[in-house]
């Protein structure tokens, strides 16, 4: 497959980069990393605004850019080589991927105008704790309650679970999986952040008891679920790059301006492989995070499987070139003052997130009929 970015492709990257050299510095990250919301909502209202990447991938006729994957990967892997803290994969993703490929008419017409705007942000709660990500294993019940239905169960590591203004919600409707909605202030939810390894993205647990919700989905929405998570695995494996690619650089600066025995130390082999090794790792990495954004949509099965390819792929190569950069800066790359440890710590986080690399490998090897011996 040729990967081939047009003019306008490398116009909206040039845009989104130049936007958060200056939005989302150092300084900015480690301010909003000890934030409870953990983003500046001054800020996401420009990127919502001024760029319209809340709406990104929006159809037209609900306020959006109606952009596709492609687009999403550029965006996202700008974010990723500058850690922004905002709620862009959990509501501009997650959730708006959940809405256009699994909800009604009218509940898309009522909450997609909103996220596009960036007035309000969104997220989807669908894992659960004794089966983290895996759909099949979900276990949380709605009961129906008249035109209504009644959650009860706990759902965990939600993506901005305490600070998203609409609640949406994966849970069975008999022997179909469901979405619904459920208000941020209703009875009977507690929403918990809880103390992430990385940081500058925030997770939270949320408990329901006998809460209310609409359901906002009709028939068996599994299927449109499914492809919400695949579009949001392959966005955050382009995320993986773009940090990845950050890792890289620093390794690479320091290489050439630290001095040992009076040479850069990047004049020494043993350095001159890592740095060679770590190329090789991220152009890799790219390669399958951009395999899986110029996958056609229309083909669900291929769509899956590429993700599940990039997510491998991408979590590793990042939290290899997160460690490697750490150990070319040798002492200094331990310290807090330096940014080498928040990018390991978003690289591991994002390693497990939405699935560990060997359950993907799983997926791939049972997609294409290798069982397991």
């Amino acid at each position: 497959m040729i990967f081939e970015f047009t003019d306008e492709h490398e116009e909206l990257r040039r845009t989104v980069r130049q936007f958060l050299a200056n939005e989302s510095d150092e300084n900015t990250v480690r301010e909003l990393m000890a934030d409870v919301r953990g983003y500046n909502p001054d800020t996401w209202k420009r990127i919502a605004e001024e760029l319209g990447l809340a709406g990104l991938i929006i159809p037209d006729a609900h306020g959006g850019a109606d952009f596709g994957l492609v687009e999403l990967a550029i965006v996202m892997e700008e974010m990723g080589r500058v850690l922004l803290c905002s709620p862009f994969l959990s509501s501009a993703v997650l959730a708006t991927s959940a809405l256009v490929l699994a909800a009604d008419e009218s509940a898309q017409a009522e909450i997609l105008p909103q996220l596009a705007s960036g007035e309000t942000t969104a997220t989807l709660a669908f894992s659960e704790k004794q089966s983290p990500w895996d759909l099949s294993g979900l276990r949380m019940a709605a009961k129906a309650d008249g035109d209504e239905y009644t959650l009860t169960g706990v759902k965990s590591y939600v993506l901005d679970g305490h600070s998203a203004d609409e609640i949406l919600v994966v849970a069975r409707a008999g022997d179909e999986l469901a979405l619904f909605r459920v208000a941020p202030d209703a009875k009977g939810l507690t929403r918990e952040a809880v103390a992430p390894l990385d940081p500058t993205r925030k997770l939270a647990t949320l408990e329901f008891r006998d809460t209310r919700a609409s359901r906002i989905s009709s028939g068996d929405a599994t299927k449109g679920i499914e492809r919400a998570i695949a579009r949001t695995l392959i966005a955050l494996a382009a995320e993986q790059t773009g940090g990845a690619q950050t890792c890289l650089d620093q390794a690479v600066a320091y290489a050439k301006t630290r001095l040992q025995f009076g040479r850069p130390i990047g004049s020494y082999q043993a350095i001159k492989h890592q740095c060679a090794d770590l190329l090789v790792e991220v152009e890799f990495a790219k390669s399958a995070a951009y395999n899986a954004a110029f996958t056609d949509e229309s083909d669900g099965d291929a769509l899956s499987t590429a993700a599940a390819m990039a997510k491998s792929f991408c979590s590793e190569a990042y939290t290899k070139a997160a460690k490697r950069n750490i150990q070319i800066h040798g002492g200094m790359g331990f310290t807090w003052e330096h940014p080498a440890h928040l990018y390991l710590k978003r690289a591991k986080a994002s390693e497990m997130l939405l699935g560990s690399p060997a359950s993907h490998r799983e997926r791939v090897a049972a997609a294409v009929g290798i069982g397991s011996r």
